[in-house]
């Protein structure tokens, strides 16, 4: 499961710096499952020449983004700066944490808040108790939005309109036996997430998986970011799920919205 899908490339124009793109390319390329790269790995990765990659790898390396060994390539934790940067323009997660934390105690499970970025969600909060699925999920990881409860609720504050123009670039992946891969039956259920206010999604990403989502809004009610509780369904089936944690988990959304509300008002 690729986790780091970066969101579609925008059109070059006369606004656009080529190298700048470039450079973050190069970021990108190093993920968990090629977290050091020689010079050819990333040329090859971003479809740069040896020459180019060169460049650009040197020039994180003299700002201290990247070090090397002289052959392998690989991000230092400085790297986290860029990262921490969201986060901290948005102080509502540490006011939202506490109310997470309370979740987790309450449900006993693991909760996170994610935000959308084009196909996929990128979580910016998590509060594991268990860990729950086969990928390491942490702040930065990203999921497809379409088979997470949290991509649900995020797609369905979209406008059909934008909905459906976001959904064209779409490539339905089958990641166990109960993923939806026909469009109509995905904008049924985003639609529902979006009439019942929240979201389940039982099994479709991961066998096991179970997870509720419900939405954050700000002030003017839009959908800004996403909340979940995520569990094992061997240890509580979706219908215990809903009935014992939905509650809390409303309850939660509602009182990280109205901080929201505050923060922007």
């Amino acid at each position: 499961m690729n986790t780091n899908t970066p969101p579609a490339s925008p059109r070059p124009g006369d606004s656009y710096v080529q190298s700048f793109a470039r450079g973050l390319e190069v970021i990108r390329s190093f993920s968990a499952s090629a977290p050091q790269q020689t010079l050819s790995e990333v040329a090859a990765q971003t479809g740069l020449t040896r020459a180019g990659a060169r460049r650009i790898l040197l020039t994180l390396q003299t700002l201290g983004y990247v070090e090397s060994d002289g052959r392998l390539f690989r991000l230092t934790p400085r790297i986290l700066d860029l990262g921490f940067a969201y986060l901290s323009s948005m102080p509502i997660w540490d006011l939202a944490e506490p109310v997470m934390e309370e979740l987790v105690e309450q449900v006993r499970e693991s909760c996170s808040a994610a935000v959308l970025d084009g196909l996929d969600i990128v979580y910016v909060l998590r509060l594991p108790t268990h860990k729950i699925m086969r990928t390491n999920l942490g702040v930065g990881s990203r999921l497809p939005a379409a088979w997470t409860s949290m991509g649900r609720v995020l797609l369905a504050g979209l406008p059909d309109d934008a909905l459906q123009a976001r959904l064209q670039g779409l490539i339905p992946q089958r990641f166990t036996q109960h993923t939806v891969m026909d469009m109509p039956t995905l904008l049924e259920r985003i639609r529902q997430a979006r009439t019942q206010g929240w979201c389940l999604i039982n099994q479709e990403l991961e066998e096991g998986l179970i997870s509720i989502a419900a939405p954050l809004t700000n002030r003017a009610g839009q959908t800004v970011a996403a909340l979940n509780i995520s569990g094992q369904a061997n240890r509580s089936s979706a219908e215990v799920m809903q009935a014992t944690m939905l509650p809390a988990l409303l309850r939660a959304a509602q009182s990280i919205s109205r901080m929201l509300g505050t923060q922007h008002g």
